[in-house]
């Protein structure tokens, strides 16, 4: 493996220890289950990725927050909660699949 390899592996880890922190504290902050998150960031960067490099780059973290929002909205069980955003993540990913670019593309 070459140097560049695993600095890049050590770079993306650092970021995630760093991402994991903030988030841990933005939990505290909020008073929110940090479970909930857990259960779910590996799905929200994903519908964020697919979201800003389909519909909406400037769209994709407002898209995250309305899930969550939704999510929340449903229960105050944090495995509640976590059920509802992934189901809530997995209706927004089938927007995305079925978005079409020509169809909000304005007229000439």
């Amino acid at each position: 493996m070459s140097g560049g390899a695993a600095r890049d592996r050590g770079d993306e880890t650092q970021k995630m220890a760093v991402m994991n922190a903030w988030l841990d504290g933005v939990c505290a902050e909020l008073g929110v289950d940090r479970s909930v998150l857990d259960a779910n960031t590996t799905g929200l960067l994903a519908l964020i990725n697919h979201v800003a490099h389909g519909p909406s780059r400037p769209g994709a973290p407002v898209t995250a927050f309305l899930v969550g929002l939704a999510a929340a909205s449903t229960s105050t069980d944090p495995a509640e909660q976590a059920q509802a955003a992934a189901e809530r993540i997995a209706a927004v990913e089938r927007l995305v699949a079925a978005w079409d670019p020509a169809a909000s593309a304005p007229a000439d």
